[in-house]
């Protein structure tokens, strides 16, 4: 129906970050028709924001749904022993009934905190099911199914054979691309190059370039694997490795890069290849604190993500905000990463990043309508004198009071519209102690 929402403090995150006070105005098919003063057009929905602000949705470019029922069952350990010892047994494990109550947990809570894209690795197997849970959701995604092929450390479900992961992966784009009314789309995800061959890394570099795909990946996270990369790879470090093998492509989302060089730096920014910062989960996970604004000041597109619930235990978009701005204070000096920039890395750059700019990540007429309302009431809020500032170090996820996806109203006055958020995650703990059991953690 077509909606209006009035009244609103609009932070527009267009080209000139313009902050407008009045309406916005959404059409019968989910696109915003008018932002600024109250047309006369009649409405058949009016939402009052009494002065609060309306944004465009965060958009996460890092997350694993299928890790949202391991939280709390992967703690306190380094990157390469929390896989092996936490993380790829527990992937192993999952049914599609687990896998499907873990993307529905992690639907709910991103949605809540006011998430309302995401691109997110999967595991090895059941991506169907991870598809359907975020279709019936309404909330917007690319999703791909993890590829791994040579790790042999890991459980055997997790043991792919090359020419299956890739088929299985361009099936999945078959069935999924544009579904959801356009909200869903495919990538293709190669975990990482600890555990994918130099083949099947080649053949995803020469799909991504020929169809246009989007490569999900990891790469630099953790000095352990930069090493171990460079034995396999003859010397190269991380991001060399995957560009030799075709991948360093504006096509390529690199999740982390905490440990790059200069010259990988001057690489990322030469081939237009995405970064995808997770500061909470580089935290959690011992990692390190990536040169964000040094990459920022070269160019490159860095985006922000919170990672999977394994290791971040939240998929919060404030605390990622938060940690980004403040960690870059410490590495760098106040204000190398300002709120702004934040706010403009959760919105903007997230849209950049998936090839979404034209459609989402800013409120402007002719966008799809995926925006939320943060409240301003709260004493923790107060006395607000700057919005950038307020959202970034001050607004918490419970301050999301209504989020739409392409018009409709997935959350209300705080809570789900059309699902029982109560019931997600009764559900989700029932889940986890069957998976856990199978696992054995």
């Amino acid at each position: 129906m077509p909606t209006l929402i009035r009244n609103a403090t609009i932070l527009t995150m267009n080209d000139a970050l313009e902050i407008v006070e009045g309406a916005v105005s959404i059409d019968a098919a989910g696109r915003i028709v008018s932002v600024g003063p109250e047309p006369d057009t009649p409405h058949e929905t009016v939402i009052d924001a009494h002065g609060e602000y309306l944004l465009p949705g965060f958009i996460q470019t890092h997350v694993h749904l299928c890790q949202t029922l391991f939280r709390g069952y992967a703690d306190d350990m380094p990157l390469l022993e929390w896989l092996r010892r936490r993380v790829w047994p527990l992937e192993a494990a999952h049914t599609a009934d687990t896998l499907r109550a873990s993307a529905r947990l992690a639907v709910c809570e991103l949605l809540s905190s006011g998430t309302t894209t995401a691109l997110t690795m999967e595991t090895v197997h059941e991506t169907d099911v991870v598809f359907d849970a975020v279709d019936r959701m309404g909330m917007r995604a690319v999703i791909g199914k993890c590829m791994m092929d040579s790790d042999y450390d890991v459980p055997p479900r997790l043991q792919e054979r090359t020419r299956d992961s890739i088929d299985e992966s361009v099936a999945l784009r078959k069935r999924w691309e544009g579904k959801g009314g356009g909200r869903l789309d495919a990538a293709f995800a190669p975990r990482f190059a600890v555990s994918c061959s130099r083949a099947l890394l080649e053949a995803v570099a020469d799909l991504s370039a020929r169809e246009r795909i989007i490569v999900h990946t990891h790469a630099a996270e953790n000095r352990d694997e930069v090493e171990f990369v460079r034995r396999i790879s003859g010397g190269m470090s991380n991001l060399e490795y995957l560009a030799d093998a075709g991948l360093a492509t504006p096509h390529l989302c690199t999740a982390h890069c905490v440990w790059v060089t200069d010259e990988e730096q001057d690489l990322l920014a030469e081939r237009g290849v995405k970064v995808l910062h997770c500061p909470g989960s580089n935290l959690k996970l011992g990692s390190g604190i990536a040169p964000v604004a040094a990459m920022r000041a070269r160019g490159i597109s860095v985006s922000l993500g919170a990672d999977g619930a394994a290791c971040n235990n939240r998929l919060d978009m404030f605390d990622e905000m938060r940690l980004a701005a403040t960690l870059q204070s410490v590495r760098t000096g106040p204000g190398a990463l300002t709120a702004r920039d934040a706010v403009w890395m959760a919105t903007r750059e997230g849209a950049r990043a998936l090839g979404l700019e034209a459609d989402v990540g800013s409120i402007e007429p002719g966008k799809r309508a995926d925006l939320i309302v943060i409240r301003r009431s709260p004493p923790h809020m107060a006395p607000d004198p700057d919005p950038w500032s307020t959202i970034v170090y001050a607004a918490r996820a419970s301050d999301v009071r209504l989020v739409m996806v392409d018009g409709a109203v997935l959350v209300r006055d705080f809570a789900l519209v059309h699902d029982d958020a109560a019931g997600i995650a009764a559900e989700a703990r029932q889940a986890a102690r069957r998976l856990a059991g199978r696992a054995g953690v």
